[in-house]
């Protein structure tokens, strides 16, 4: 089910690690939904696709083509938001990653694998690879159908937090990408927090801040229009961390949500 390949990027100055799960019996993959992964390496720790195999053989998801995209040593700058760099300086090279995914990665593997089109494309990721696939499937909505976050770096901030002048509702980038953006009714977003993904609580609310910013998020998408209860799913796992067991166990979930088989 598994397939590995490399694909030399001229944006990112570095050969990218791709692993592509092929889900099974199917004979051509033009005309199939594509999920792109951030941070395809936590993949092969999670046993991805024993989980892939286990949906499969119950019947509980459609078939599926998963691309997973290994991240560089450079992840702090290549993943992040596109448009706005961190207090810190970082992600100055996720506009080159947002290149990558659509002049490099996408024609490569039209090409590779006699595809004309899919028939969806979805992008997730875990913590700053959440924050990334987020970026860039809402600047450019037209490309996705699902988005999945788990333990999303929501809180990338454009000034310190310790800085006199910082506040939430200004200086967190994508909470303020959202409020800039459009509605996009097609758009069904998937959230996972972990209640121990860390211990920080910046404004001593009681709530850590993964969960705050992630919550504040949501808010920010309802405001747009969605609805919480049709276009967004937001999974708080008890005892959950920031780790790849934890996003091992909400995965299935996300895949259940986004690919779900209908039961008549």
């Amino acid at each position: 089910m598994i397939e590995r390949q490399t694909l030399k990027s001229a944006f990112l100055q570095r050969e990218v690690i791709l692993d592509f799960y092929f889900p099974p019996g199917i004979k051509s993959l033009d005309g199939l939904e594509l999920l792109l992964i951030n941070d395809g390496q936590d993949l092969i720790t999670m046993d991805f696709e024993r989980i892939l195999s286990d949906l499969y053989e119950q019947d509980l998801i459609e078939p599926l083509w998963c691309v997973g995209i290994h991240c560089g040593v450079d992840r702090r700058n290549e993943y992040g938001t596109a448009n706005v760099l961190n207090d810190k300086g970082q992600g100055a090279k996720a506009g080159l990653y947002t290149r990558f995914i659509f002049e490099e990665l996408m024609p490569f593997i039209r090409k590779e694998f006699m595809i004309s089109s899919f028939s969806h494309k979805s992008f997730c990721g875990f913590s700053l690879g959440g924050l990334s696939a987020l970026d860039i499937a809402w600047n450019y909505p037209k490309e996705f159908l699902n988005v999945g976050v788990f333990s999303g770096s929501l809180w990338w901030r454009s000034v310190d937090q310790n800085d006199p002048s910082f506040s939430e509702d200004k200086h967190r980038i994508i909470h303020n990408e959202i409020k800039k953006g459009g509605f996009y009714p097609w758009l069904k977003f998937f959230f996972e927090t972990g209640t121990l993904d860390e211990t920080a609580d910046r404004n001593n609310n009681g709530i850590i801040d993964s969960i705050d910013d992630t919550l504040a998020l949501i808010n920010e998408l309802e405001k747009k229009g969605y609805d919480a209860a049709k276009d967004i799913r937001y999974v708080e796992m008890k005892n959950g961390g920031h780790n790849v067991r934890t996003w091992a166990i909400a995965f299935p979930e996300f895949l259940k949500w986004g690919w779900g088989k209908k039961i008549d």
